[in-house]
């Protein structure tokens, strides 16, 4: 697999979906992102960046983004070159329990949708939908990382097909040789979640590792990974944790309900809090100015702005467990908080810089949703 000469340079930011600034041999240089997902749990600064030079002259983005390192790992993000992957290891008979198909071709347009390969074995036609997966945890694997319509359709389709007689299914690459274990991500998307459990006994679907060189020259499968439904079962409901994330502009003195007038330094503030049921719905008010004021967080919602919402969908008690954690690594903190019924000293926890882009934020993030999976 070739994709030209790929360089190596030091992620700084990216201010939009499409577009990253890389250190690149000391100058700073705009690249295209052609992978529009989150990826917050990879795109940490000072970060070990693969990129290539477009031929395309007068281009604003004179780079393409090829790939990302995770703990010396390197990660193919290029949704390009996923598909062209995937085609890759049908033709070379490298996708277990799949040996015996040929690649008819790929990009084909099924009434409103299209689907990335038709596959064929003996004049049995095989849908298939390719998807990339780049949101891991130390030893597992999850899709999406961001709210998906449009797969949660190509789900719902390639099922719909299957019931009428013809042969579908779904091929998620897994860009992390370490995972043995894929769900479908229903903290960030329940609905695709369910669709996906719904749909998945009767789809030829599978979820395999891959295993790349720093070139993204050569690939090698790893595994195909296991798919532990009874989590899906136990954890996909509308009740858990959660960590919203607010940006206060200015210090300021802000009067939280009986607590009175509390100041504030300017920053980002975590709180965690929790729902034992109609999560969503506690997450959606949040994220409202007009309401009725009820809990702290309702007054410091009417001066801060909401930059991010992070669920926890367990079926366990983790609230007090969580706001440990990022206790912990938080700079300062409001006593009194939001914890006014526990006996923990805050639910509400300061930084500087935004906590998304910090790695020891995110590995609190991933502990919760994702390494602690393997222990259930």
């Amino acid at each position: 697999m070739m994709m030209g000469i790929v360089e190596k340079g030091y992620f700084i930011d990216r201010p939009n979906r499409f577009v990253v600034h890389v250190s690149l041999n000391g100058q700073r240089v705009t690249c295209h992102m052609p992978n529009p997902g989150r990826m917050w749990e990879l795109l940490f600064p000072g970060v070990i960046m693969y990129v290539r030079k477009v031929a395309v002259k007068g281009r604003k983005t004179p780079y393409d983004v090829v790939g990302i390192d995770r703990d010396g790992v390197p990660i193919l993000l290029d949704t390009q070159y996923n598909n062209t992957t995937a085609a890759m290891l049908v033709q070379q008979q490298r996708i277990p329990g799949w040996e015996e198909y040929t690649l008819l071709r790929r990009e084909i347009t099924v009434g409103d949708s299209r689907f990335d390969l038709l596959l064929d074995r003996g004049g049995e036609k095989f849908y298939v939908e390719v998807k990339s997966c780049t949101l891991f945890s130390n030893d597992g694997a999850m899709f999406p990382d961001a709210v998906t319509e449009r797969g949660r359709k190509h789900i719902m389709e390639l099922a719909a097909m299957h019931d009428k007689g013809i042969h579908t299914g779904v091929l998620f690459l897994v860009h992390w040789e370490r995972a043995k274990w894929f769900l479908p991500d229903y903290h960030t998307d329940p609905a695709f979640a369910e669709a996906f459990r719904e749909a998945a006994p009767r789809l030829d679907w599978k979820a395999l590792s891959l295993c790349w060189d720093s070139s993204f020259c050569n690939v090698r499968p790893r595994e195909l990974l296991a798919y532990p439904e009874e989590i899906l079962l136990r954890e996909n409901h509308d009740r858990g944790d959660y960590m919203v994330v607010l940006h206060i502009q200015d210090d300021k003195d802000i009067s939280i309900g009986a607590k009175g007038s509390i100041h504030f330094p300017k920053g980002y503030y975590v709180y965690v809090g929790s729902a034992k049921q109609n999560l969503a719905a506690r997450l959606a008010r949040h994220q409202r100015k007009r309401k009725k004021m009820h809990w702290h967080i309702d007054y410091l919602r009417q001066e801060a702005d909401v930059t991010a919402i992070i669920p926890i969908r367990t079926a366990d008690d983790l609230e007090h467990e969580l706001a440990g954690s990022v206790s912990s690594i938080a700079p300062w903190s409001i006593a009194g908080f939001g914890c006014t019924d526990c006996q923990c000293s805050s639910h509400l926890f300061g930084f500087s810089d935004n906590p998304i882009h910090r790695r020891d934020f995110m590995e609190v993030v991933e502990n919760f949703r994702m390494n602690r999976l393997s222990c259930l």
